[in-house]
């Protein structure tokens, strides 16, 4: 059978296993902008490419392995990235299931990256019916792996970041060097091959508009992370802390393309964290306002790179949501996932955020190692006081790549038996226990932790005043979504 394409990227996902009933209406449905940078990396250097999106297309993984069949292509691999760094774990159920049908179905040598795949390459390969593990960010080591099996080699020796048997044996070879030049490598996303239409929105990202939650799009302005949070697994795939920035014009062009060619209103800039270096973010800033787009974003930033001068052409440029990492009230819980900021702090830059017109997603954690129920309460009662136009609340889940997780191997603590496990929305969901508080204690937390914010009086009146009835309606509909919870055994209310 003739080959159609060299490389297809497969974006795995299955919303009813991660979110349970959530899927249906309140969770996001993101482009894969990660697999749409690889792909257009891998176009721009003579490579015919196509990308299928298992996740927004509802694809089960005998149907992407059909798909797979018809375009014949040398090389399949399996993206497990997600825009957020928690997703790609969660992911990994489903992409193990998508490998076993490719391996089944197909003739196509099959390989799988992303952040799990190179947090436990080792492991991934002697599990995963795969034929490759890509170790690291990607784009040169799928450059030269689809290069050999187009020009049928098995010389893997040379192709970097690569895990593969030779004869039974692992080997593996070291990682590719850190991409220096973004604007090089990372290029004008492959959106013209991702089903544009069917991306959605989070519910609150569109409290404004419940009904305009599509057209959706995500990008990156800059990669990696200059802190190690204990909880976070980010620097896995990047190898060290660290950030690196595309620049300003490339980015505002690609956002020109969003906006021209796709309709695109609603954008999340999925950098771990935009509000960083003003140089940067107020380049993008400047340049949006200048080219007149209109907007609704939302972006990461930390309560200690928040400036209030900045807060205005902000909020003019469509950046109408900023996710704080708040994590804990307790200032010792804080401390030891490095995060220093005061509770004091924490308030004064939420209202200052808020003062601007650009609404507030705090991000809180219950069950860090040092967290206790009362420890807990202090977060909940931040939340409660701080009452930002959204919450999302967490279990601390041993994420692989995170020192968590190393910590959770030494201390021989329980951890999920599947993958999905990871999610924090799932049936088998499993979060870590503290030194004074179990994992069934944690979740029993979180979920009612949940129910007192989202049912609170005082929300609720503050979310009509600001959106109107209907938003609150919802906000009311949704929390009545009662999700099972294995180590529970009794249905719990979420949200996402």
């Amino acid at each position: 059978m003739k080959k159609t394409v060299d490389i297809v990227l497969i974006n795995p996902g299955d919303k009813k296993l991660i979110y349970q009933q959530l899927a249906d209406e309140a969770s996001a449905i993101e482009p894969p902008f990660w697999a749409a940078v690889l792909a257009a990396f891998l176009r721009n250097r003579g490579l015919s490419v196509q990308i299928i999106d298992a996740n927004a297309d509802y694809l089960a993984p005998e149907d992407v392995a059909t798909e797979v069949g018809e375009l014949n292509p040398y090389l399949a691999a399996v993206i497990v990235y997600g825009s957020q760094p928690s997703a790609s774990t969660q992911n990994m159920t489903v992409a193990g299931r998508i490998c076993n049908a490719l391996k089944s179905a197909t003739s196509a040598k099959v390989a799988i990256a992303g952040l799990h795949p190179s947090a436990l390459p080792k492991r991934t390969l002697e599990e995963e019916n795969v034929d490759f593990v890509v170790e690291g960010e990607g784009p040169l080591t799928l450059k030269a792996l689809a290069e050999i099996e187009k020009n049928n080699s098995t010389n893997y020796t040379e192709v970097p970041g690569l895990w593969y048997l030779d004869h039974g044996a692992v080997r593996n070879n070291p990682r590719a060097p850190l991409i220096k030049n973004l604007d090089e490598i990372l290029p004008v996303s492959a959106w013209d091959l991702l089903p544009m239409k069917k991306y959605r929105a989070h519910n609150w990202h569109c409290f404004d508009n419940l009904e305009q939650r599509t057209p959706y799009g995500a990008i990156y302005t800059s990669l990696g992370c200059p802190y190690s949070c204990i909880f976070c697994c980010i620097n896995a795939l990047f190898g060290k802390p660290g950030i690196r920035y595309r620049s300003p014009e490339i980015v505002a062009d690609e956002i020109e393309i969003l906006v021209r060619d796709y309709g695109i209103k609603n954008l999340k800039i999925v950098d771990e964290l935009f509000v960083l270096r003003d140089e940067h973010y107020m380049a993008i800033v400047d340049l949006i306002i200048e080219r007149g787009y209109e907007l609704n974003i939302w972006a990461y930033a930390r309560v200690d790179t928040v400036k209030a001068k900045n807060l205005e052409r902000m909020r003019k440029a469509g950046i109408q949501w900023l996710a704080l990492g708040i994590e804990s009230a307790n200032p010792d819980i804080r401390k030891g996932a490095a995060k220093k900021m005061t509770a004091t702090d924490i308030k004064n830059v939420v209202k200052m955020i808020q003062d601007s017109g650009i609404r507030v997603i705090g991000n809180y954690l219950f069950g860090l190692p040092e967290d206790t129920l009362e420890t807990m309460q202090e977060t909940l009662d931040m939340a409660l006081d701080l009452n930002c136009e959204f919450a999302n609340f967490y279990s601390a889940m041993a994420y692989p790549g995170s020192r968590l997780y190393d910590i959770a191997l030494r201390e021989k603590w329980a951890l999920p038996e599947k993958w999905h496990g990871y999610s924090q929305h799932a049936y088998e969901t499993l979060p870590l226990p503290t030194k004074f508080a179990s994992a069934e204690e944690v979740l029993k937390f979180r979920d009612e932790a949940f129910h007192k914010y989202f049912e609170n009086r005082k929300y609720l009146m503050m979310i009509e005043q600001k959106f109107g009835p209907k938003v609150s309606d919802h906000i009311q509909r949704i929390t009545k979504t009662r999700l099972k919870r294995k180590i529970l055994e009794s249905p719990t209310a979420e949200q996402h």
